[in-house]
């Protein structure tokens, strides 16, 4: 199969030290995107001045991507940023993860037509998110010390199929890490921008993509990224955007009215 034209779409909002390693861990990909396009929720002017600066190291097209500060509305930016994009397959990530040297070449490597991809993330504890921060330390493996959930950081390309299996369910979605054909998005008219505030936008995404007989392709063993530690979001939608999963489900929606097409 041809290699498909690739968009990285990284989400971001405020954090532009978390944003910087991940965007050092763009650089040193072995097989860069073909843009990397930053869909930034209302940052303040240090993340736009700290986007500027990356664009010196990294060798493909960076998109910064903005709107107004109104609240979490993620879902309307990830729209924002698809609409910018120009690769058929999209690979989404938060701007608070550094990427496996891999990451990208996996990714590329695990795309099939039919079907989108849901990865998973290791964890750096608190203590070790503190000293990473304090220096330019790219250099994390399954063994690093303050690495936990180290399953999701071995990658073992050989045994790559044994780390890879396909389900019809939308659980454990994360946008963190998560890769999807671009008119696979655009026929279920992408994220639902009611879903305003953290929760699930993710996994209604996939229950959408599900409906429509693409089916999620799990990878483990490949694909790898680990995830800075943060204090969690507040959650007072969470109840709402819980129970809009439950009735995309249910009812088989295959489409939302308020997504992709009104951003």
């Amino acid at each position: 199969m041809s290699v498909p034209r690739t968009s990285l779409i990284i989400s971001t909002y405020n954090w532009p030290e978390a944003l910087k390693f991940c965007l050092l861990s763009v650089a040193k990909q072995r097989m860069l995107p073909d843009e990397v396009i930053i869909a930034d929720d209302g940052s303040r002017s240090e993340t736009r001045d700290l986007i500027e600066a990356m664009r010196e190291i990294i060798s493909v097209p960076v998109l910064h991507i903005w709107h107004e500060d109104l609240g979490f509305r993620k879902t309307e930016i990830l729209n924002k940023a698809v609409r910018h994009s120009s690769g058929d397959y999209l690979i989404q990530v938060d701007g608070d993860v550094i990427l496996h040297p891999y990451f990208i070449k996996d990714h590329v490597a695990a795309s099939e037509s039919g079907a989108f991809v849901r990865g998973t993330r290791a964890r750096i504890t608190p203590a070790k998110t503190a000293e990473l921060l304090l220096s330019t330390n790219l250099n994390l493996h399954v063994f690093s010390k303050g690495v936990y959930n180290r399953l999701n950081a071995l990658r073992l390309p050989l045994l790559k199929s044994l780390g890879e299996r396909k389900e019809m369910k939308s659980r454990n979605v994360r946008g963190s890490n998560l890769a999807f054909w671009k008119a696979d998005f655009i026929r279920v008219n992408g994220y639902n921008n009611d879903l305003q505030g953290w929760g699930h936008e993710d996994e209604e995404l996939a229950a959408r993509l599900i409906n429509n007989s693409i089916v999620k392709k799990i990878i483990k063993l490949s694909a790898v990224q680990f995830h800075l530690h943060h204090d969690e979001l507040q959650k007072q939608n969470e109840p709402f955007h819980s129970r809009v999963v439950k009735e995309v489900v249910s009812n088989n929606i295959k489409t939302c009215d308020n997504g992709y097409g009104r951003s």
